[in-house]
C-alpha cells in the first residue's frame, strides 16, 4: 500500500526577535536589588568577583536571618551568574537557610552542640527543653561539634558562645543579645562582666577565666616578627627555615601528618605565581587546640604564615576560618588590620575567609573549592594541590597549628621539639582533651605519651565517680580503644595496628558510664551528616550504617559490608575513615552489641548516654611539658 504524499507548503520565515535583555526565570525587584547592593557594595570595574559568592551569602544571611529567595535572585543578577549556582552554594552550607519570601525569619538561631562531649554532658536534655524557655521567635537547632568540648555542653546563640551552657545561661544570653543596654550591636561579644551582669541565677555557668590574648604593639615589643622580617628581607637564610623544620621531624597537625619541609619543597618547586591557603575550619569533633591558641597569641601564627609565604614564594595567602568560632574571626581580622597597618616587613595579600558550617570544608580540596566560592566538594586526584590548587595555581595548605610552631623551631633550633617525647617518639603534640577527665583542655604534651599518662599527668585524673572505659584517640574518624589499651603511646603511626589513628589528636574519654556503640552511632551520624554528598559509597554508607547501628542487635555482615565499600571506594577521608568506628566496636566491644558476652575485666556501663553527666570544672590549669 502507497502512502499518501503529503504535499509541502511553503512557510513564511517568522522575523527574527530582538535579543532578550534578561536571562531568563525569575526575575529580580529593585528593592531586593538595593538591600543586596547596600551589603555587598557597587560592582566594581568587571563585576563582583566570583570567589567572593559566599562571603556576599554571609552579609545577607546576618542581615535578615535568612536568605530570602528574593536576594538570591538579586545577587545572582548583580554577580552575573546563574540562578542555580547561587543556589547550589546556598544549600550546601548549615549556616545558611533559605527561606520564601512570604515566611519569617527567625529572630536568632540558636544551635546546641550534640557532638560527643557535649551529648555526654547532657545537650540533648537541654535541647528538647530550650525552645519552651526562648519562645517560637528564637529558632533552636541541633549542631554538629562547634570546636568547645572543653565547655561542654556547649551552645551558639547568633553569633555568642555560651560555655557550660545551661537553660538559664542560655536564657540570660538570648536576653542580651537583644537587649540594646546591654550588648549595642551584634558585632561584639560578651565580656565576662557583661554575662555577669546579665546572669541573675546562680546556676548560670559563665564563669570561664577571662582570655588575656597577645595584640599586635605587645608582640612586637616582646620581639615578634624579627624573624618574619629577616626572612623577608634577605637577612635569614630561607634553605635554613627548611632545614630546622626537617630536622625537628614537624609534619601537618591538621590531622594528615605529612612532613611540613617536605611539603614547603614541593610547593616552592612548582612555577609561579604560588598561592597559600590556611586551614582553620577544625570541624573534627573533640578538636580545639586551634581555636585556644588563635584567642592567645594569634600573631604567632601570622609570623608563621609570613615565614611560609615568604620561604616558599606566595604571592597571596587566604585563611579560612570555621564559622562557629566568630570571637576568633572578630579577633583574628583586628590583628590583621593592625599587622597591615604598621607592618614590620613588606607583606603577601592576605584575605580571612569566613567558612559557613561544613565539616567536609577541612578536606584541603574541599576548602579551596569553598574559597573559590563553591560547593564544599573535594576534588578527585591527581592533580595534587601542591601542582595545582586554588585558582589553578601551585599552592601550600597548611593547617593552623603546624605554622603557629615555625617561629619557635627556627628560633630555638629543632632540637627544642625533637628533644621531647616518650615511648621512643620525638616532639611534642597538643591534645584536645574532653570527656570524662577532671579538668580538660588543650595539652601540651610529650609526643608518644600514652592515655593514662595524658590523664594522671595532665588532666588531674578522671572526673569524681568515674573509671576509664573506652577512649577516642583521634576524634569522630580516628576510631575507638577500650581501657585495655590505655597505654599505647600516642603518636603518628603507633594507633594504626589497633584500627585508628590519632588525626588532630582529640582525645574524648569515656567511663563506665557511656557505651562504646553509643559514640559509634554518635559518631556516624556526624559524618552522615556531614557527607558532602558527591560519592554514592559516603553518601548513602554513613547513612546506612548509622541506621543498622541502632538496633540492639548488630547486623555485622552488611555493616563490614557497608564498611569495606566505603573504605574503598570513597573519594576523600572523610567516607574512607567512617569505617573506623564499626570494626573498633567488632574488635573491641563485640559485647555491647550481642556478639559476645560481657568479659569480667571491663567495667560494665552502669548507664547509658548522659547517665551521668559530669559537672563544669571552674578550673582548667594548664600543664608545662
Amino acid at each position: 500500500m502507497t502512502a499518501p504524499t503529503i504535499p509541502l507548503v511553503e512557510q513564511p520565515l517568522r522575523p527574527l526577535g530582538r535579543a532578550r535583555a534578561t536571562l531568563k526565570g525569575r526575575q529580580s525587584d529593585e528593592a531586593a536589588l538595593r538591600e543586596v547592593r547596600a551589603l555587598i557594595g557597587a560592582a566594581p570595574e568587571g563585576g563582583h568577583r566570583r570567589d567572593l559568592l559566599i562571603e556576599h551569602l554571609h552579609r545577607l544571611n546576618d542581615a535578615f536571618h535568612g536568605l530570602f529567595e528574593r536576594h538570591l535572585v538579586a545577587l545572582a543578577a548583580e554577580m552575573r551568574l546563574p540562578m542555580v549556582e547561587v543556589f547550589e552554594v546556598a544549600s550546601f552550607y548549615h549556616h545558611f537557610q533559605i527561606l520564601k519570601d512570604g515566611a519569617t525569619a527567625p529572630a536568632l538561631t540558636v544551635r546546641v552542640c550534640v557532638g560527643l562531649s557535649c551529648e555526654m554532658a547532657g545537650a540533648r536534655e537541654l535541647l528538647a527543653r530550650l525552645p519552651a524557655l526562648l519562645g517560637a521567635d528564637v529558632r533552636v537547632v541541633e549542631a554538629p561539634c562547634i570546636g568547645r568540648c572543653e565547655q561542654a555542653p556547649a551552645v551558639l546563640a547568633g553569633q555568642q558562645a555560651v560555655p557550660h551552657a545551661t537553660p538559664a545561661a542560655v536564657v540570660a544570653a538570648v536576653k542580651a543579645l537583644g537587649d540594646p543596654d546591654v550588648l549595642p550591636g551584634t558585632s561584639e561579644g560578651l565580656s565576662t562582666e557583661k554575662i555577669e551582669k546579665i546572669s541573675h541565677d546562680p546556676s548560670a555557668e559563665w564563669s570561664l577565666t577571662a582570655i588575656e590574648t597577645i595584640a599586635y604593639d605587645a608582640y612586637r615589643a616582646a620581639g615578634g616578627y624579627s624573624l618574619a622580617a629577616a626572612v623577608v628581607n634577605g637577612e635569614h637564610d630561607p634553605e635554613s627555615v627548611i632545614q630546622a623544620l626537617e630536622h625537628a621531624g614537624l609534619r601537618g597537625l591538621g590531622g594528615a601528618g605529612f612532613p611540613a619541609g617536605r611539603k614547603w619543597r614541593i610547593v616552592r618547586e612548582q612555577p609561579s605565581p604560588r598561592l597559600m591557603a590556611v586551614n582553620i575550619d577544625e570541624g573534627e569533633p573533640g578538636t580545639f587546640k586551634d581555636r585556644f591558641y588563635l584567642e592567645r597569641d594569634p600573631h604567632r601564627f601570622l609570623e608563621g604564615v609570613l615565614i611560609a609565604a615568604q620561604v616558599v614564594g606566595t604571592e597571596a595567602v587566604y585563611l579560612y576560618l570555621r564559622d562557629e568560632y566568630h570571637d576568633c574571626r572578630r579577633l583574628l581580622q583586628r590583628e590583621l588590620d593592625a599587622l597591615q597597618a604598621n607592618p614590620p616587613c613588606p607583606l603577601p595579600h592576605i584575605e580571612l575567609r569566613r567558612g559557613a558550617g561544613a565539616y567536609i570544608c577541612g578536606e584541603e580540596s574541599a576548602m579551596i573549592e569553598s574559597i573559590e566560592g563553591k560547593r564544599g566538594e573535594p576534588r578527585m586526584r591527581p592533580p595534587y594541590i601542591a601542582q595545582t590548587g586554588l585558582f589553578g595555581r601551585p599552592t601550600l595548605e597548611h593547617n593552623f597549628e603546624t605554622l603557629y610552631w615555625v617561629r619557635d623551631l627556627v628560633e630555638k633550633g629543632p632540637d627544642s621539639f625533637a628533644n621531647h617525647g616518650r615511648h621512643g617518639r620525638k616532639g611534642l603534640r597538643s591534645f584536645s582533651v574532653s570527656g570524662r577527665v577532671a579538668q580538660p583542655g588543650v595539652k601540651l604534651a610529650p609526643a608518644g605519651i600514652t592515655l593514662r599518662e595524658l590523664i594522671d599527668e595532665y588532666c588531674g585524673g578522671m572526673a569524681e565517680g568515674h573509671e576509664l572505659y573506652a577512649y577516642l584517640p583521634g576524634g569522630a574518624s580516628g576510631g575507638i580503644l577500650p581501657a585495655s589499651l590505655a597505654d599505647v603511646p600516642l603518636d603518628f603511626d603507633t594507633l594504626q595496628p589497633y584500627g585508628c589513628f590519632i588525626g588532630s589528636a582529640a582525645v574524648i574519654v569515656l567511663s563506665q558510664y557511656d557505651r562504646a556503640r553509643d559514640a559509634a552511632l554518635n559518631v556516624m551520624r556526624f559524618l552522615a551528616d556531614e557527607s558532602c554528598g558527591q560519592c554514592t559509597p559516603c553518601r548513602v554508607g554513613t547513612a546506612k550504617a548509622a541506621r543498622l547501628m541502632e538496633a540492639e542487635h548488630w547486623d555485622s555482615e552488611t555493616l563490614d559490608d557497608l564498611a569495606l565499600v566505603m573504605g574503598e571506594a570513597s573519594i576523600c577521608g572523610l567516607g574512607q575513615a567512617a569505617p573506623n568506628p564499626i570494626r573498633c566496636i567488632h574488635k573491641y566491644f563485640r559485647h555491647e552489641v550481642g556478639e559476645a558476652p560481657w568479659p569480667g575485666d571491663l567495667p560494665k556501663p552502669k548507664g547509658k548516654g548522659a547517665a551521668a553527666p559530669v559537672a563544669a570544672p571552674t578550673a582548667r590549669p594548664e600543664r608545662a611539658p
